[in-house]
């Protein structure tokens, strides 16, 4: 018997529809994946997912992660640029200026810093100069001694040229205060750190720069169980800050969907 002649296959000329289907299909989850993370309402959230289990025609609604708010952010499409020379020579030339300052007033308080009356230090706030209360007010007291003004006025003298602002902290002890001048130690720190403030002032500190807080013993820096610790947190901090304080800007606040 002759064989049979083989039949020509022939060529397929839908097989381009496989391939799109696949590039719809990607392109429709893509767009699934921008949509939930994107900002929306849960009612939004609710109508994507019903059309999706009637386009799949499962009749079940698709489960959407909704995104937390605080990571609605839309995303960086590139890296923040690095600060320049200029940005960088500006804030090695503030670091350089704090510094000095800081070494300027433990110059002219040697005396005190000798006798760990006086403690300066540099942090990232900025400068802090602690005082301790004992060469500042008398037990129980808001009012400067005569001998606290002689270290405050140095230190004034220094900053009043400046633009930065000053902080001034006052601090007690855990030892409860009941007189008929201050009816707790938040009275009385604040009212120290008022005093401290006051006396800037009227050595030529801009007033704007001034700000008094008032921490009572929440703050130690030592142990009040002993005589020396609860010393030790009886003081007056000044805070020679970094930068100015950024000027308060209103947001309006937008309701909720419900």
């Amino acid at each position: 018997m002759a064989r049979k002649k083989q039949e020509e296959e022939h060529e397929n000329h839908e097989r381009w529809l496989v391939s799109y289907a696949d590039f719809i299909t990607l392109l429709f989850a893509f767009f699934v994946v921008m949509y939930a993370i994107s900002s929306v309402n849960e009612g939004k959230y609710r109508v994507l997912s019903n059309s999706l289990g009637s386009a799949f025609g499962t009749g079940a609604a698709v489960s959407v992660t909704q995104v937390a708010p605080e990571r609605q952010q839309a995303f960086p499409l590139a890296r923040q640029a690095r600060p320049d020379r200029q940005q960088i020579e500006a804030l090695r030339q503030k670091r350089t200026a704090m510094t000095d300052m800081a070494r300027k007033i433990q110059v002219s308080l040697a005396p005190l810093v000798q006798r760990g009356i006086v403690r300066v230090t540099q942090t990232s706030r900025g400068v802090k100069v602690e005082i301790n209360a004992s060469i500042l007010f008398a037990p129980g007291d808001a009012r400067l001694s005569t001998t606290s003004g002689e270290a405050l006025t140095v230190i004034a003298e220094i900053v009043k040229d400046d633009s930065h602002a000053l902080q001034v902290e006052g601090h007690t002890d855990n030892v409860p205060i009941s007189n008929a001048l201050f009816a707790s130690n938040w009275e009385l720190s604040s009212a120290r750190a008022s005093s401290v403030v006051r006396l800037f002032a009227d050595n030529g500190v801009g007033q704007h720069r001034l700000t008094a807080v008032g921490h009572a013993d929440n703050v130690p820096v030592g142990t009040n169980a002993t005589p020396e610790g609860r010393l030790r947190n009886r003081r007056v901090e000044v805070l020679i800050l970094a930068d100015l304080p950024e000027k308060e800007t209103e947001v309006p606040i937008t309701p909720a969907n419900p």
